[in-house]
């Protein structure tokens, strides 16, 4: 069963009255033995489920990872997609309220924070009562951002859905778009079938897709800040009449399980599905990501500190443009761009300077593999190039062609100022005028290309007034060879008249 939120004021009292009132009217004795199998039968699992094969444990000189009792588990860095620690990161399983997170992602990605959401009939009441929410009327109205504070803070099962048909006009059309998303991300091991993460047997993903889908989501500052908040208020409104709270339910984010440097994350537990827990934290200028599926109270927080341990105290980030020397093009001659009238100042090839790997502590930069890409076409891209360590991907960087910056440079043309940047005294009835009024901008890069174009074309005219000429001397130098040759012709003749 879910644990229920209601607003304050006695409504959706009744749906949690009844709820109440089922679980105590069962047989009570018959209700104990059940609960006592099942808790047998859940720690033989957990304990089955430690002793699962950790794969990244398998790559040569890794840091081995420790123990979870998670079915599945995955430490995934937030800015290069590096897998730090793999458990069975593959195997489908099913998310519960993690999946909100694609649904808050679609939604900012889709939406503006200031819409207004209204609440419809079916967002209301096709989720259980005794589920998750924060109890919403139908006709109610709120704003979107508010909707994203009650589904990642509240967990919100209809606020979820009225977010999906605000966003794509029906619930089903924005779990089409949640397929899709997922899909652009790389997801390879999902389905969703709702907004809200409620079971349903062909709604699943794996460790792997939720850390790329949590990954774009911790990417966002604002999703950021709302999915590490610890509660939130809610103040009556014309159009929402009720004050009330919402409190998290990531032990990691209200501090009740103290951890450094959380960023923020996402509750999830069905019957089906067991605890499953999504959380980032920062340390060192690293963002990772870490997912637990199918885990019990409370190992879904204390495997999740583990594995932030783990990667935190065992990995090193390095910037590669600072590192890498077979992509770099030394600065020569041409080979160059800048702000410079006379030279350059940056090559006009370099590696992205943002872009950087995730490697052991151990490891040094000579000891990655890389392959370059030539397959890119994203602005001043050029290139790709994919960094590996025991064929295990660490990072990528881009090779990029320098962007045209080059700056205008200013002649002052006021002659009664001293400093470009001064202005001159205003008089009376007359408007202020800027510096700028009196400043010419010439792009030296413009005009230098406009002297050859001119020198060119002088030059050609040049090569064409001499052809033209030689060609007039040489027609009269052939005139007077064939008036030469006649008058030689005429005298021979004259000459052949008389018999000597």
């Amino acid at each position: 069963m879910f644990l229920s939120y209601s607003k304050t004021g006695g409504r959706k009292a009744a749906s949690f009255l009844l709820a109440a009132f089922i679980v105590c009217c069962a047989p009570f004795s018959g209700r104990m033995t059940v609960y006592a199998a099942s808790l047998e039968e859940l720690e033989l699992e957990q304990e089955a489920q430690k002793a699962l094969p950790v794969e990244s444990n398998d790559i040569d000189n890794w840091p081995a990872g420790p123990v979870t009792s998670a079915q599945s588990a995955i430490l995934m860095d937030v800015d290069t997609g590096s897998i730090l620690y793999a458990k069975n990161i593959h195997n489908r399983s099913f998310p519960a309220s993690t999946t909100k997170i694609l649904t808050c992602l679609v939604a900012m990605e889709q939406g503006d924070l200031d819409d207004t959401v209204s609440f419809s009939n079916e967002a209301v009441f096709s989720v259980p009562a005794d589920g998750s929410n924060m109890g919403m009327d139908v006709g109610e109205e709120i704003t979107l951002e508010q909707c994203l504070y009650g589904i990642l803070v509240g967990s919100a099962n209809e606020v979820a859905n009225a977010v999906g048909e605000h966003i794509a006009g029906s619930i089903d059309a924005f779990v089409d778009m949640m397929n899709e998303r997922a899909a652009e991300l790389g997801c390879k091991d999902s389905h969703f079938m709702n907004t809200n993460g409620l079971h349903d047997e062909n709604h699943y993903t794996s460790a792997h897709d939720l850390a790329l889908i949590a990954a774009a989501f911790f990417r966002n500052d604002m999703l950021c800040k709302i999915g590490n908040t610890a509660s939130y208020e809610f103040t009556a409104t014309p159009t929402q009449p009720d004050d009330f709270i919402l409190r998290n339910k990531h032990k990691m984010i209200t501090g009740e399980v103290a951890y450094d440097g959380v960023l923020g994350g996402k509750t999830g537990y069905t019957d089906n599905s067991r605890q499953t827990l999504v959380t980032c934290a920062e340390r060192n200028g690293m963002r990772l990501v870490c997912v637990v599926f199918r885990e019990e109270t409370p190992n879904q927080f204390t495997d999740t500190m583990e594995l932030f341990d783990y990667g935190f105290n065992n990995f090193q980030i390095m910037n590669i443009a600072e590192n890498e020397k077979k992509y770099q093009i030394e600065p020569s001659g041409f080979l160059q761009t800048g702000n410079d009238i006379f030279g350059s100042s940056k090559p006009i090839l370099s590696i992205d300077s943002e872009s950087s790997v995730i490697v052991p502590n151990t490891t040094v930069f000579d000891d990655l593999e890389s392959a370059i890409d030539y397959d890119v076409s994203d602005g001043n891209r050029i290139a790709q190039i994919r960094y590996s360590y025991h064929d295990t991907y660490v990072g990528k960087a881009y090779l990029e062609l320098a962007a045209d910056n080059t700056t205008p440079y200013e002649f002052d043309t006021n002659p009664d100022s001293t400093n470009g940047n001064m202005e001159k005294e205003e008089e009376p009835g007359q408007e202020k005028e800027t510096a700028q009024d009196h400043t010419i901008f010439i792009n030296v890069k413009t005009v230098l290309i406009c002297i050859l174009v001119v020198a060119a074309a002088v030059i050609l005219l040049f090569v064409l007034r001499a052809l033209a000429i030689n060609n007039q001397n040489a027609k009269r130098r052939q005139n007077r060879v064939k008036r030469k040759q006649r008058r030689r012709e005429r005298i021979r003749s004259e000459l052949d008249d008389f018999d000597f």
